[in-house]
C-alpha cells in the first residue's frame, strides 16, 4: 500500500494523485486508488521512492505491485477533446 503522506492534488481537478518515476526516468501522475482496470504497474523500492512502469508479456504485473489509471486518462478537468478515453459516441 502506498503511503498516505505522498498523496498530492492534480492543479486542475484536485483529485488525489500519486507521482511516480517511471522507468525512462519521467514523472507521471497516476490515481491514487489502485483500479483493476489500470495499465501501469505501481510500487515503493527500497528508498520509498513511489515507481511505475508498464507490465508486458516479458515482465508482467509483480506481487508487491497494484496496477493504477495515469490520472491524464481520469481528469475530469481536461478538455475531452484531449482525452480520447472521454470521448463520447455519436
Amino acid at each position: 500500500m502506498l503511503p498516505k503522506r505522498a498523496l498530492a492534488r492534480c492543479r486542475r481537478c484536485g483529485t488525489a494523485v500519486h507521482w511516480t518515476i517511471t522507468a525512462a526516468g519521467a514523472r507521471l501522475a497516476v490515481d491514487a486508488n489502485p483500479c483493476v482496470l489500470g495499465n501501469t504497474a505501481v510500487y515503493r523500492d527500497g528508498t520509498g521512492t513511489i515507481r511505475s512502469r508498464r507490465p508486458n508479456a516479458e515482465l508482467p504485473l509483480l506481487p508487491y505491485e497494484r496496477l493504477h489509471l495515469p490520472h491524464a486518462a481520469t481528469c475530469i478537468a481536461r478538455p475531452l477533446e484531449s482525452n480520447p478515453s472521454r470521448r463520447r459516441a455519436s
